[in-house]
């Protein structure tokens, strides 16, 4: 790949640089009448994105004419390794059904001919050899990619295999808990498990993780860019690292970690916290756990702290808030046809006690499900700042030759009927985040959000 200053010196290229070089390989091509027809066409595009740009996206869509064709056929005829898996919803079946969803649509006869004149400029004089494979994979990806969509994409077998491990609470990777700036995209470390490849290489919390083996971490949701963190056992992954006004490169261990997404400690003899670090498979046992220790302890009221919470799975997340609100819709998603899903709390279990819950603007997803639901039930006081603003559901469709894709589905509404997506939860009181212990070791006593929790629920309880 072209190192960075090489980049703005392709993307400075003046026009007539590029129409110098489609004149020389007219030249030397000897183009037929055909050709010919769609040159101007082709220009103008590549005038428009740059030659290089240009020639790339060609060859992705090239590899379209002779690829997405028989992946429809082979889906429709139920055999080839493109076969749907599993289905986590009725996404596959109305894919199939619906006649407009046609390969046709996308390469027209005038898209195809523009295919084939790209193509051969690609081929010809690309300056390395190219990987078929690579490249199919990367028309694949480039499809959902042309949603516009974030958190639409395409997985190879290897992503989705990485992509299962961040929802099953134990995987390989760095041992370190990140969060994603909503604005500018920055990740930061805001915790360092014990015995991890994190603390023995040094990182800290506050480091800003620049990128991970050369992917940036501001051209990627905060799901995706943890897959280049996590992998194989035992292999390493190098970070660039930002501290103190100065970047880095650290070379990380990754190692097994089981994550522990929910901890908890008493605060005073009455008040205990519980923090929810994140929503995975195995959170709503762990939660089960530390809610028993604290009832243990003559815990009377509590807060739950989601701040830096990027969210998870939705059952995870239900799960728990049926064990926490009495009876009602916690969460409903309506799809585009309007179709509705309610995610309810039965009258079985409930906690009986004062709740806040701590937020700010990383709490995200099942996190802004987790804070919504006990605002809208009037059963609990919410501090910090605004939230994220992830209003949207993603379904994952696996394929059987380990590929899969993860298509947003539907939006979520609190059970008042708000859509919260690109706004985010106001808190009921909004204080912004000061911290005044040091920097080493976090000390709940000196979180200024975290005073304000006990405040407000030692005046309930004296009520």
């Amino acid at each position: 790949m072209f190192k960075h200053k090489k980049d703005e010196e392709i993307e400075k290229a003046p026009e007539s640089e590029v129409e110098t070089s489609l004149t020389k390989v007219e030249e030397e091509q000897g183009p037929d009448a055909e050709e010919l027809a769609v040159r101007e066409m082709v220009g103008k595009s590549m005038r428009k994105i740059g030659f290089m740009q240009g020639i790339m996206l060609g060859i992705v869509i090239a590899i379209a004419a002779s690829m997405l064709s028989g992946l429809v056929v082979m889906k429709k005829a139920g055999v080839g390794p493109f076969q749907v898996a599993e289905t986590t919803s009725s996404a596959d079946e109305s894919a199939s059904s619906d006649s407009s969803a046609s390969v046709s649509t996308l390469l027209d006869s005038a898209t195809q001919q523009k295919l084939e004149v790209l193509y051969k400029y690609l081929n010809q004089y690309y300056y390395q050899d190219l990987d078929v494979d690579d490249l199919q994979e990367g028309l694949f990806a480039g499809l959902f990619e042309g949603s516009g969509d974030t958190y639409t994409r395409y997985y190879t077998a290897e992503e989705y295999e990485e992509l299962q491990e961040t929802t099953s609470g134990t995987f390989y990777g760095i041992g370190a808990a990140l969060q994603q700036d909503a604005t500018t995209k920055q990740v930061s470390i805001v915790k360092i498990y014990e015995d991890s490849g994190a603390e023995d290489a040094g990182l800290k919390v506050g480091d800003i993780i620049k990128s991970a083996n050369g992917h940036k971490a501001t051209s990627n949701d905060l799901s995706d860019f943890v897959q280049y963190v996590r992998g194989e056992e035992g292999t390493t992954v190098e970070l660039v690292i930002y501290r103190d006004g100065e970047e880095m490169e650290v070379e990380v261990e990754r190692k097994e970690v089981e994550e522990v997404s929910v901890s908890s400690e008493m605060l005073t003899d009455d008040i205990a916290l519980v923090t929810i670090s994140e929503f995975t498979s195995v959170t709503t046992e762990q939660y089960e756990e530390e809610m028993a220790k604290i009832k243990k302890k003559g815990a009377k009221a509590v807060v739950f702290d989601v701040r830096s919470n990027p969210g998870g799975v939705i059952t995870s997340v239900t799960e728990i808030l049926d064990e926490i609100l009495p009876e009602g819709t916690v969460v409903y998603t309506e799809d585009k046809d309007g179709e509705r899903t309610d995610y309810t709390s039965d009258a079985e279990n409930y906690l009986d006690m004062p709740i806040a819950v701590l937020v700010n603007g990383s709490s995200a997803s099942a996190s802004e499900i987790f804070a919504g639901a006990i605002r809208d039930f009037d059963y609990g006081t919410l501090i910090g700042t605004t939230t994220y603003g992830k209003g949207i559901v993603q379904t994952i469709l696996p394929f059987t030759d380990g590929s899969a894709i993860k298509l947003t589905t539907a939006t979520y509404y609190t059970p008042s009927g708000e859509c919260i997506h690109e706004k985010g939860i106001t808190p009921d009181i909004e204080l912004e985040y000061e911290y005044t212990g040091s920097e080493d070791e976090y000390e709940y006593t000196k979180d200024n959000q975290v005073a304000k929790a006990i405040k407000v629920l030692e005046k309930e309880l004296s009520e």
